[in-house]
């Protein structure tokens, strides 16, 4: 080659066929090292020229344009790759390149950039630490400085450490990623590459090539926006939301949910309304939820997934809120607005299994990567799922920043991990030989315990105020105490047990309750070895198990007046309360995602009445401390009978640290009981907070004409006692009258 004067012969250092060839198709596992700028020494100059190297197959004529102006021309080398230099050292430039059609196409040159992620990140990575992993990882817009300029454009990143070569591709390429070859960063299996020019909205996908020689497309595991479904690709995206809830979050932060009020509204976001998006479900939700009194809402999964009759729970886009209902900052909007009205907001999050669809994590580099290798650890037998290699330090860093994101990025107030059981034990619904032991022979999955300590540990470290609560359906001992004991340290824990024991309770006829009454009091015995929230969630009303009126015995107003007992029985019990959406009204029906809820039951007045109780029993239960106080602690409760299984009932005190009592009287029989005495702690008025068999509400009116004098008698060990007229189906709670 000479010099653009032509007065000086240059001999560039050469680049082997292999390598052009790998260069030119996209395959080479570092392209910078030969396309972009380069100073090199050429036989024949004193001082490094530069060379200026691109790839623009089917090209006439390569020009590279200076920011001074001047044009670099550039000769054809090797298959699409144009080669050319200048004498002015390295300089901001943009390629031309024409065509035979006369086209010409001007664009900058991604392969002139340094990398866009710093060796601390990188070293993070490795070591898989990085807490804010989403800000290194998938697509960033970003501003990266040239030489004399800044360019704005999306940086891309990706783990696929099996990888031969990655390429970007996406609308701004045509889907051809062979101009857009990802670079290897090295030992930590990342890939990068910045693309100047390109941003918000575009979607794209990673091509890669595996161990096998077959090029392979997926979806970024980091990605913040997703097409909506059943598209696939990934989309670059950027917030731009500006938050209003600091009040919330100053407070937030110097509360503790675990021993104030928590009264939860659990919710599939498409089936509660059908087409309503975030923001218009804000305006909707917000006056329902002052209406009823619940003080949180948790959101049944929305991270990204492609399969709605999943309910979220197979999910394929963890960094991605699901597009299905508007964009991530839409999601922000929601949240802002619950936190401004006064709401808190948890979410299902589902770090225990992920879908095998081919083009997300499975085999995501062409291996084993996202899942274990082996079946026995890396497949879910009970849903057809994957199971992550926990062991894994980049993968569990992957999952450990996703609670972090939401967190972080979303304000959410807590997380509730789902299917926790199905992590901690190696063999989960398996049978003898199907699964793999542990180091010691045992059945626990050390690696997936250890996660779990890692995500809770952090979150609460990182974000005061919020709440990490595990749904785990067995009895493992130290689920909410602390990882410095032992612990896997939630904050609480989904009480199963009671669930179980109190729905087939209240599902025997009154007649026979009396032969199932250790069903209604033996959560008693262990409600303070965790702390407890009372779930009746999604899963009691789906696949055949009715709605929760519906599994109540009797015609339907003894369906609905042990619905309200049960209801009553449930905020009184020590812990937290979860309901699904619909039994707050008595929905006849069983619920299915494809419709929505059963709302035109509202029109039949025992329904509304049935709805006004629960948000009489929300406000009650806010405005008494006696109730949620010392969920956790065992001063907290105190019997005054329960034995009472002849009578169907069951009596108890709830207290709060200022020594505070709430009496609850709870009759699961068929008839009123009366005149019946009770032992009080103190004699003088008790006010009737609650009696769920009030007209109001739907019932008998059976009751005490809204309180009750107890005298100084004493009465089964304590110093006062009263005699009362207990409802039939029905839950009273009484308090100390104070002046």
């Amino acid at each position: 080659m000479t010099t653009p004067d032509g007065t000086t012969a240059l001999t560039l250092p050469e680049l082997s066929d292999e390598v052009l060839a790998k260069v030119a198709s996209g395959s080479f596992y570092n392209p910078h090292e030969v396309l972009g700028q380069h100073l090199v020494d050429a036989a024949g100059v004193s001082d490094p020229i530069t060379v200026i190297r691109t790839l623009r197959p089917f090209a006439t004529e390569v020009s590279a344009v200076l920011s001074n102006g001047a044009r670099a021309s550039l000769t054809h080398l090797w298959g699409g790759i144009w080669q050319g230099f200048t004498l002015t050292g390295l300089n901001d430039y943009e390629i031309e390149a024409r065509y035979d059609d006369g086209s010409v196409w001007t664009a900058d040159d991604p392969y002139r950039y340094s990398p866009t992620l710093g060796e601390l990140d990188l070293h993070l990575i490795g070591e898989g630490r990085h807490e804010k992993l989403w800000e290194v990882l998938g697509s960033r817009i970003e501003t990266k400085r040239g030489v004399d300029a800044d360019a704005e454009g999306t940086a891309f990143a990706v783990w696929a450490p099996h990888a031969k070569a990655v390429r970007v591709i996406g609308d701004f390429n045509g889907w051809d990623g062979t101009r857009h070859a990802m670079r290897s960063l090295g030992g930590t299996g990342v890939w990068e590459l910045f693309i100047p020019g390109i941003g918000a909205g575009s979607n794209y996908k990673w091509e890669i090539l595996t161990q096998h020689g077959q090029w392979v497309q997926r979806a970024d595991p980091m990605a913040r926006a997703t097409e909506v479904p059943p598209l696939t690709a990934s989309v670059i995206g950027e917030s731009s939301y500006t938050w209003q809830d600091g009040e919330w979050m100053t407070t937030r932060a110097a509360t503790d949910p675990h021993v104030n009020p928590m009264s939860v509204y659990e919710m599939h976001l498409g089936s509660w309304k059908p087409g309503l998006d975030y923001r218009t479900l804000a305006d909707e939700l917000i006056p329902y939820l002052e209406h009823t009194g619940f003080t949180h809402v948790e959101f049944m999964p929305l991270a990204e997934h492609p399969f709605g009759g999943s309910w979220g729970y197979q999910v394929t886009g963890y960094y991605a809120p699901t597009s299905r209902f508007g964009s991530p900052d839409d999601l922000r909007y929601l949240i802002d607005r619950l936190h401004q009205a006064g709401f808190g907001v948890l979410m299902d999050w589902v770090p225990g299994h992920f879908p095998k669809d081919e083009w997300a994590l499975a085999r995501f580099d062409g291996e084993a990567l996202y899942e274990h290798s082996d079946p026995r650890r890396g497949e879910q037998p009970d849903w057809g799922t994957l199971v992550f290699d926990f062991g894994n330090s980049k993968v569990r860093n992957f999952l450990v920043a996703n609670a972090l994101y939401w967190l972080e990025e979303f304000h959410i107030d807590g997380l509730r991990v789902d299917a926790v059981a199905s992590m901690l034990y190696l063999d989960y619904s398996r049978k003898e030989g199907e699964w793999l032991p542990n180091q010691y022979g045992g059945r626990e999955n050390l690696e997936a315990i250890s996660l779990l300590q890692e995500v809770n540990a952090t979150a609460y470290r990182k974000y005061p105020g919020i709440v990490m609560i595990a749904e785990e359906s067995t009895s493992w001992p130290g689920v909410t105490h602390a990882t410095s004991r032992g612990g896997l340290g939630f904050g609480m824990k989904w009480n199963m047990g009671w669930m179980h024991d109190t729905l087939a309770y209240i599902a025997e006829d009154p007649m026979y309750r009396m032969y199932h009454h250790g069903e209604i009091t033996f959560s008693f015995i262990y409600a303070f070895s965790e702390n407890f929230m009372l779930p009746i969630s999604h899963d009691e009303v789906v696949h055949g198990k009715g709605s929760l009126l519906n599994k109540m015995p009797g015609d339907h107003w003894q369906k609905l007046a042990n619905l309200r007992a049960y209801l009553g029985f449930m905020w009184a019990h020590p812990g937290k309360q979860l309901l699904f959406m619909g039994q707050e009204f008595g929905q006849p029906s069983e619920w299915s995602e494809e419709r929505g809820l059963d709302w035109w039951i509202l029109d039949q007045p025992v329904h509304q009445q049935l709805l006004s109780l629960v948000g009489h029993l929300n406000r009650v239960y806010r405005e008494n401390p006696a109730l949620w106080a010392l969920d956790n602690e065992p001063a907290g409760f105190e019997w005054i009978d329960g034995g009472s299984s002849s009578q169907n009932l069951v009596s108890f005190l709830r207290w709060d640290s200022e020594g505070n009592p709430i009496a609850v009287l709870m009759n699961f029989s068929g008839a009123p009981v009366g005149p019946y005495r009770v032992g009080l702690p103190f004699g003088g008025r008790w006010d009737e907070l609650v009696n769920t068999d009030a007209v109001e509400y739907g019932g008998s009116g059976v009751g005490n004409y809204g309180a009750v004098e107890a005298e100084y008698v004493p009465w089964s060990g304590r110093p006062a006692s009263v005699e009362l007229t207990l409802p039939p189906l029905a839950a009273l709670f009484l308090k100390p009258h104070r002046d």
